[in-house]
């Protein structure tokens, strides 16, 4: 069993969001993204995974393929069908999340 303590050693880059690699095999990849207040990443997809995100800390704005913004914060969990566009834009507060891809190790 591996264990991974997700709000410790957080790290977040003055100008562009952050994603850390936590884990990454053949079967799937997860990342914790950071944003500081503010922040957001712009509309892109998954083409070939679905995508699942898991908020653990601050509240975010977030908009699937229908492009209307929801405001989500922690304890909420976000699915993205394969090649569904998505965006994420901080609020007032720093936002951490994990996000969750499968088959998709080689995924930057």
């Amino acid at each position: 069993m591996k264990t991974i303590t997700l709000l410790e050693n957080r790290e977040f880059q003055a100008k562009d969001p952050y994603a850390q690699p936590l884990f990454a095999d053949k079967t799937g990849r997860v990342l914790r993204f950071t944003l500081q207040p503010g922040q957001s990443i712009k509309e892109h997809n998954t083409p070939d995974s679905p995508f699942y995100v898991v908020i653990l800390k601050g509240q975010g704005m977030f908009a699937g393929g229908d492009s209307q913004e929801q405001q989500c914060g922690p304890n909420s969990l976000l699915v993205f069908e394969p090649g569904e566009n998505h965006m994420i834009r901080a609020m007032a507060e720093e936002l951490v999340f994990v996000g969750f891809l499968h088959g998709a190790a080689n995924w930057t």
